[in-house]
């Protein structure tokens, strides 16, 4: 297994819902740990650089609109396999394909608002993380729980 960092981020749409508690808490609960968070209003620089890929897609202006229209909260998370596990965890972005006790399947109900963006490769993780933070805003240290998680380390 691949210990990775990934980089999460709740949009306006959950916040706005108050369910920011209730994702930190299912990606804890899956034995990820944060490592670096914050809360911010994003520009439409950053908004764009981030969905950057999108660029030139017709939905891309309707996209930068929702995601800066509220405060988000940026995460970063680590743990095996944490980019896969994180996609996993959020579900499908068509609501009516996400998978009941996923994030998307049980709170989200149009495409446009689904709740939580996650790194769909480690190339991106790694883009995501550096557009959103700062090296000293990551932390490294070990959870008392990592070997019930994960095993033993060796």
């Amino acid at each position: 297994m691949a210990r990775q960092r990934t980089f999460v981020m709740i949009k306006p749409d959950g916040v706005q819902r108050g369910l920011v508690g209730e994702i930190i808490n299912r990606l804890e609960r899956k034995g990820l740990k944060l490592v670096g968070m914050k809360m911010l209003w994003l520009d439409r620089d950053l908004a764009e650089r981030h969905y950057e890929m999108h660029k030139g897609k017709p939905f891309f202006d309707d996209l930068i609109a929702f995601v800066t229209s509220g405060p988000v909260v940026a995460m970063v998370w680590e743990g095996e396999n944490a980019i896969a596990i994180v996609r996993t965890m959020m579900g499908a972005l068509e609501p009516t394909e996400a998978t009941p006790g996923s994030i998307r399947g049980d709170f989200a109900c149009t495409k446009t608002m689904n709740l939580i963006h996650g790194a769909d490769s480690q190339e991106n993780a790694e883009r995501e993380i550096r557009l959103f933070f700062r090296d000293e805003e990551i932390f490294n240290y070990r959870r008392c729980d990592e070997d019930w998680v994960h095993g033993p380390s060796s």
